[in-house]
């Protein structure tokens, strides 16, 4: 058969191009096992059967990393026997985090193993050395996962530690390491070892040119927590966001600066997607953290037959959904201007809530006229440019008041009691109301 390598997608012949992903010359050939027609009863056991009122259930005492952000995206710290994949671009700071992980737990007296198949022991203790690690910790610098799951079980760690889970293999699997069946096999085996001897797995994973986790969807589906590094390498910030977490909560953000010693956690993450307030501020709910971020836009005329519509850290598609509503809804003209749109500290923002922040400061830069300082915009903003509520009202405006804004404009349908805030809240049917109010 031939697997997609970037999404798993499998064909009985060689194709140029993903029918599912679109991706040009990523289908390998890899040899299956050939299966009987009949399907034959291998074992006379029986499952268990069980009522839930039977089963028995005591809470598990996390593992604290002693990397404070690190333990809130986790939801608060390490469940011990998870298996933890975490996945971003190349050089972003991943072997990085997980060696400094290594480092504190060691010193804290756990047993830790560190499988690095891309890296000789020299380059993981020279940046061991770099990241100021004082107790020493078990290394292992091979490919083949049989091999290092015997040193697992002689070894018993408490922590293991594999970088990366593309480049491993199992020598009963036909196909090369990375391919679909492999990565498939080597996260099942691992998994079977960290339950059944209850040892934490930190599993690295490479991502495609899309942004997304290497090989089949299944790894995804097979661990217990999924995170992603995100930022960019030319800046010193990151932020590692919680994708999946059976033990916390989704979506959860920490903010990290990478120094020569390694990723520091962000003491005031505010100040990095505040710094200017130039553009217009609204407040996104990422995991359990309310986060105030500033949004700033560009509309320039076009020298372009097609004029430009780009946005960074912000959907592209909702940013011409706007520009069509305040055209054809409140009147504005964009018909001939280049628009950019760019959220400050390399956030990216799925919530709804931004909605009429990015239409204000859209406006705001095609009238040339500015925002008033301290002042909030909080609503999703419908097709009729009615506008909506999003959810967490109440905790948005708490944090705004607390970071010391003045007003904010909300959704007239919000159900809150509006004595319960300090700040002045202005709840508005259209968003052209708000515009009359501040421009």
């Amino acid at each position: 058969m031939f697997y997609c390598q970037e999404c798993g997608y499998r064909s009985v012949k060689w194709l140029g191009r993903c029918p599912e992903c679109g991706a040009w010359g990523s289908l390998v050939e890899e040899v299956e096992e050939k299966k009987g027609k009949t399907l034959q009863k291998s074992s006379n056991r029986k499952a268990k059967v069980l009522k839930l009122s039977e089963v028995s259930y005591r809470e598990k005492e996390r593992i604290k990393t002693g990397i404070s952000e690190l333990d809130l995206v986790l939801g608060g710290g390490i469940v011990p026997s998870s298996l933890i994949l975490i996945g971003g671009d190349p050089g972003i700071g991943k072997s990085t985090l997980l060696t400094q992980v290594a480092g504190i737990l060691s010193e804290k007296g756990k047993k830790v193993l560190y499988v690095s198949a891309e890296e000789s022991p020299e380059q993981v203790r020279i940046r061991a050395e770099r990241l100021g690690i004082k107790k020493d910790f078990f290394f292992i610098s091979d490919t083949d996962l049989s091999a290092v799951l015997d040193a697992v079980e002689d070894l018993e760690p408490d922590l293991l530690i594999v970088d990366s889970i593309q480049t491993v293999y199992l020598p009963e699997i036909s196909s090369s390491p990375g391919g679909v069946s492999q990565i498939r096999e080597c996260t099942n085996a691992l998994m079977r070892i960290a339950k059944s001897k209850n040892i934490v797995v930190f599993l690295v994973g490479h991502i495609t040119k899309s942004g997304f986790i290497a090989g089949p969807k299944v790894l995804e589906h097979l661990v217990d927590v999924v995170l992603y590094l995100e930022g960019e390498k030319e800046t010193n910030f990151r932020i590692l966001r919680a994708v999946k977490n059976r033990f916390g909560a989704l979506n959860e953000i920490g903010v990290f600066v990478m120094t020569e010693k390694g990723l520091v956690p962000h003491s005031s993450y505010e100040d990095l997607f505040l710094q200017t307030e130039e553009g217009a501020v609204f407040c996104t709910i990422e995991g359990t953290r309310p986060i105030l971020v500033e949004v700033q836009a560009l509309v320039t005329r076009s020298y372009f037959n097609l004029p430009r519509r780009t946005a960074v850290g912000f959907d592209p598609v909702r940013l011409s959904l706007l520009v069509a509503i305040l055209e054809k809804r409140v009147g504005f003209n964009f018909a001939q201007q280049d628009i950019y749109i760019k959220i400050s500290g390399g956030l990216r923002i799925n919530d709804p809530g931004a909605d009429l922040g990015v239409a204000v400061a859209l406006v705001s830069s095609l009238i040339e006229k500015s925002i008033p300082k301290k002042t909030l915009f909080l609503a999703e903003v419908g097709l009729f440019s009615e506008l909506r509520p999003v959810r967490d009202m109440s905790l948005r405006l708490k944090e705004a008041e607390k970071k010391g804004f003045k007003q904010a404009f909300i959704p007239l349908t919000t159900e809150l009691n509006l004595k319960n805030f300090n700040i002045e809240v202005i709840p508005c049917k259209k968003v052209s109301e708000v515009f009359k109010r501040i421009f």
